[in-house]
Formats: structure tokens, C-alpha cells, sequence
């Protein structure tokens, strides 16, 4: 399981060997660290699908960092300017010294779903007393929502619950359901369409109404680079607010994101999940405006899944400059 304390400390320490005089540049491009390649950063991929980063004066690519807590190293040794994760990854290394800023909202609510064999009689958080829910490794949000909502719904901890969480490799869960190693798995698109057309699962909890809205991925930089780089910040915050809007005029423009950025997923699980995604109604946003109470629901989320041991205020880690003038400009 990974040590939050000893994963800051390496980070603060690549950034004193890796840092640059132009933090996150790489060959005249700007570096976003996005945690795990996953439809739910929708908007990351039709802006840069459209073209929209470079009509705005950006040259971006988005770098896959390997896993939820990987962008805030990547942000610290230079070797990104933007990083995309979860906002408690922040948090953390904010409290051991750095100096980040949540800047833009990315996914506006928890775009999860449990998903069983038909017949599982799993309908609410209180069913899944008892059971064992196949996720991915902590700190995945596949354990920390499911940990937050039955701390929420039914006042005690899972384990009190008796439920048991098996920690798998991406793509396993739908797997362990159907051989009978889980009850029911908690997953993110694409794992939810795979697992309905070919493991025969179905969705039997939207985990998105259980939370309601809230800042469920946010995109990070340093203070510094808010000091020194602020119209690429700002072009950045630009290129999401229009992708936003355009995405929800045309529903059809994250399926059509999938060759350049999913070519390994087929084209009929890309637009079953686009439809998960808009049924929602909170998963993809309308703005990239981070507002307190998606803020503080989103460290309630991660306090109650235990990614993060301690809340910090609103004020001390958002930064709303970039995302507002893009809102009001280019947003819906």
C-alpha cells in the first residue's frame, strides 16, 4: 500500500534534481501529467482532439503518469506544468510543503458504477453488506468512494460492514465477478461497457447519485508556474472551458476522440460509455470553475476514503484565475 509520507518526500526530492528554468516544457511543449488514461478526462481529450489547445496558443501533450498519485511528483520535478488527478493528491503534498493549487475543475462527480451478474439483488449501498467488491489497488477511488458512501449511508467502516476489497490489476474486476472471487466490482468506463457486453455484468449502482456533484479530478500546478507561466495556464483553462461546451452540445465528440486516444478500446464500448457518461449529469462539467462546495465535498469523499488524513481549506488550495476568465469567455 502506498506510503503518502515516503511517496511527498521522493516527490519534493526529484523536484530539487529534476527542476527546469521552464518547468513542464518539453521541446517547445507543455507537459500535462494526467494520472491513468481514463474516459472520464473527457474534456482533456476533445480539447486536443478539436485542436483547441493550439487555437489558443498551446502546444500540450498529455502524458500518461501511471497512477493517481504520480502527477504531483511529475509536477514537482518540472517535469510537468498541469497535472490531473484526484484534488486530495494535492492535499497530501501541500501538507509535507509544497506549493500546489488546484486550478480547474475536470470531472464534476464520481463517474463509477458497481457493476454484478444479473440476479446479484445489489440496489443501494446498505446491499452490499457482507460482500467483497473487486477494485482497483489504494489509493484507487474504486476504494475510497465505495469507503466513503457506506461510512455515509450506513455509519460504519466497510470493515464493519463485513465487506471485503479485493485489490486488482486494471481490467481484472469484471474478471473476479464472473468466476465468483467478488459479489460485485466498482469501476470506471471502459471497465463498466466491457463488463456488460462481455462478461454479461450489469450497472446496478450509479455511484454518481449516491455523492452528488463534487470536484472529483481537478487539474494542479505550482505556485511558481501561476507566477510565471500564466497565459499558458490560462490557455489551458481556455482550451477545457470550450471543450466543455462544445461536448455538451454534441454529445458525440468523446466517442469520436477514440482513435487518438483509446485505439486499443472498440468503438462500440466508447460510445456506450459517452451515454453513461451524459446520463450522470454530473460527470462531465459544464465549467471548469472549482466552487467550495464541490471542493468540499470532494475532501469529505477523500477524507471518508481515506486518501487523505486531513482536510484544507478552500482558499488555500484553489485557485480559480484561469478557470473564470474561461468560463466567462468560452464556457456554456
Amino acid at each position: 500500500m502506498l506510503n503518502r509520507r515516503s511517496f511527498i518526500a521522493s516527490g519534493l526530492a526529484a523536484g530539487t534534481v529534476f527542476g527546469a528554468t521552464r518547468p513542464g516544457f518539453a521541446a517547445g511543449e507543455v507537459i500535462v501529467s494526467e494520472a491513468i488514461r481514463t474516459a472520464m478526462y473527457a474534456p482533456l481529450y476533445v480539447a486536443a482532439n478539436l485542436g483547441l489547445f493550439q487555437k489558443h496558443g498551446l502546444s500540450a501533450s498529455i502524458q500518461t503518469a501511471g497512477g493517481i498519485a504520480l502527477p504531483v511528483p511529475m509536477l514537482l520535478s518540472g517535469r510537468s506544468l498541469v497535472g490531473v488527478t484526484s484534488p486530495g493528491m494535492s492535499v497530501n503534498a501541500v501538507r509535507e510543503g509544497a506549493s500546489l493549487k488546484n486550478i480547474a475543475k475536470i470531472v464534476g462527480g464520481v463517474s463509477m458504477w458497481a457493476i454484478a451478474k444479473p440476479g446479484s439483488g445489489i440496489s443501494s449501498i446498505a446491499d452490499l453488506q457482507g460482500k467483497t467488491i473487486a477494485t482497483l489497488k489504494f489509493p484507487s477511488s474504486t476504494i475510497q468512494v465505495p469507503t466513503f458512501a457506506i461510512k455515509q449511508a450506513l455509519g460504519m467502516t466497510p470493515e464493519e460492514a463485513g465487506i471485503t476489497f479485493l485489490e486488482l490489476p486494471p481490467g481484472a474486476q469484471a474478471t473476479a465477478v464472473k468466476d465468483g472471487r467478488a459479489d460485485v466490482a466498482t469501476a470506471f468506463e471502459w471497465d463498466v461497457s466491457v463488463g456488460a457486453r462481455d462478461f454479461g455484468l450489469e450497472p446496478v449502482l450509479s455511484l454518481a447519485d449516491v455523492i452528488g456533484p463534487t470536484s472529483f479530478t481537478t487539474a494542479m500546478t505550482t505556485e511558481d508556474a501561476i507566477e510565471s507561466h500564466p497565459e499558458e495556464l490560462q490557455a489551458f483553462c481556455n482550451a477545457i472551458a470550450e471543450a466543455m461546451t462544445a461536448m455538451h452540445a454534441d454529445h458525440t465528440l468523446l466517442a469520436a476522440t477514440g482513435a487518438a486516444f483509446f485505439p486499443q478500446v472498440d468503438q462500440d464500448i466508447i460510445e456506450s460509455a459517452a451515454a453513461n457518461f451524459f446520463a450522470s449529469g454530473v460527470a462531465i462539467p459544464t465549467t471548469p470553475v472549482i466552487t467550495q462546495e464541490e471542493f468540499d465535498s470532494a475532501m469529505a469523499l477523500e477524507l471518508g476514503g481515506g486518501s487523505i488524513s486531513e482536510a484544507l481549506p478552500f482558499d488555500t488550495m484553489v485557485d480559480n484565475r484561469f478557470a473564470d476568465v474561461a468560463a466567462k469567455t468560452y464556457g456554456v
